[in-house]
């Protein structure tokens, strides 16, 4: 039974971080032994932790393409899903990117500046398969790079037995199909820690890329932190968790369903209602326990409720947004009808990885099909950042250009001298009134 609360019952330890990781020695050794012995040492770990080996990581162009006209024959209405949310994501995504304008500005007679965006090379996207193969992932990693215009995009995922019965590289299906349907340059049969390590320094089969971007495990999560600097990284990300702000007009059946749609993600995932009407969050609980009885991942779920769990009783919703904005979860939700108070509360709320704004928005639309990202930020760190986007594959430069003589110019070497002279860079000072004499 999930457990329902007051707001002044609620303990300081819920709004920090949650990390679960006690893999980082683990996760250092295997990098340092990828970046010394590269393929190697990624054959070793395959044969230690995968359920396959193969001869060679990359998976052929014709593999991926014969998953996905399989796809296409023997399930098409998971196809078309697939292509629909490519489409979604990918038109979001190009939105995003017009808004990262170039531009050339003449600050003061002589000083032009100017940004421009210009998109990294090569991009990594990892995609985990586990217990639950994410072959949604596929589509959130791949259409911002994409969108961006990075020219190729090379994709990790751990393998599986080839069903030819051959050592042939070979990995989840529907993230074969998803790969190829998305337009991945290159796809690759490895997968955990060591398939980070491989996008971060590149090994004889893997290419070095600029980028690494995707979910994963403590140990993917950990090794994406200590490879940062090395290569970027969008973020590292924790459990899932949702945070639903609902009033009375709320259906019980939809958000309960909205909490276990998280929490079967994982034992850990958080769960979360902040509501003022004592009555819903009683039916709310009534109703998690009743869709648990026929929910096949029940097993998963009702430890997430039952450990991680909780419906808060607050003295009224602007209260509830402020517990939110000190909370800033990965997905926040305002189960409340359209009108003068839900907007007030959305104009409230600031901290929130992604806002799905009225009853029928539900958030498994932002994981699946609604043009969202959903490589969100978790455990808090939305108070910083966003998700993944085409600003992950973009990098934003800046560049200056001057004519000589002119006020600006002639103002700007004079200011820098003084401000050299201030720092004691004597070089600094020189180079810049260098500029006054021509």
């Amino acid at each position: 039974m999930i457990k329902i609360q007051k707001s002044n019952e609620i303990e300081e330890s819920f709004f920090n971080g949650r990390d679960f990781g006690d893999s980082i020695q683990t996760v250092r050794d295997i990098l340092k032994d990828v970046q010394t012995r590269k393929d190697k040492a990624l054959r070793e770990y395959s044969q230690k932790f995968d359920a396959a080996t193969p001869d060679n990581f990359e998976i052929p162009q014709e593999t991926l393409k014969a998953a996905a006209e399989k796809l296409e024959k023997n399930n098409p209405d998971l196809y078309k899903s697939l292509c629909y949310s490519r489409d979604l994501a990918l038109r979001f995504a190009k939105k995003q990117k017009e808004s990262f304008d170039d531009f050339e500005i003449e600050l003061e007679p002589g000083i032009i500046t100017g940004q421009k965006n210009i998109p990294v090379d090569i991009a990594g996207v990892y995609v985990p398969a586990g217990r639950f193969p994410l072959v949604s992932t596929v589509i959130m990693t791949v259409t911002p790079a994409l969108a961006a215009g990075v020219k190729e995009i090379i994709l990790c995922t751990p393998p599986r037995k080839n069903p030819d019965g051959s050592s042939k590289a070979y990995a989840d299906e529907n993230i074969m199909a998803a790969a190829y349907i998305c337009g991945v340059t290159k796809a690759f049969a490895c997968g955990g820690a060591q398939a980070v390590g491989a996008m971060a320094f590149g090994t004889e089969s893997i290419p070095k890329t600029d980028v690494i971007v995707g979910p994963g495990n403590k140990f993917v999560a950990e090794a994406k932190k200590l490879v940062y600097g090395t290569v970027g990284i969008d973020m590292v990300a924790g459990p899932t968790e949702v945070f639903i702000i609902a009033d009375s007009s709320a259906n019980p059946e939809w958000v309960a369903a909205d909490l276990l749609a998280q929490a079967e993600h994982d034992i850990v995932a958080q769960p979360v209602l902040a509501t003022p009407d004592q009555k819903l969050a009683e039916k709310v609980a009534e109703e998690i326990e009743l869709q648990l009885q026929t929910l096949s991942t029940k097993e998963t779920a009702s430890q997430s409720i039952a450990n991680c769990g909780r419906i808060i009783i607050t003295k009224d919703l602007e209260e509830a947004a402020e517990i939110a904005n000190k909370k800033a979860p990965e997905h926040l939700e305002l189960a409340m009808e359209a009108g003068s108070s839900r907007d007030k509360i959305e104009s409230l709320v600031h901290n929130y990885g992604s806002l799905f704004i009225g009853h029928g928005s539900a958030e498994v639309f932002g994981d699946y099909a609604a043009g969202l990202n959903h490589t969100l930020p978790t455990s808090g760190s939305a108070r910083f950042t966003g998700g993944l986007s085409v600003r992950v594959f973009l990098k934003t430069v800046t560049t200056l250009k001057t004519r000589a003589g002119e006020k600006g110019t002639l103002a700007s070497a004079t200011a820098a001298g003084f401000l050299g002279d201030a720092e004691g860079l004597a070089a600094h000072a020189k180079a810049a009134r260098l500029r006054l004499t021509k």
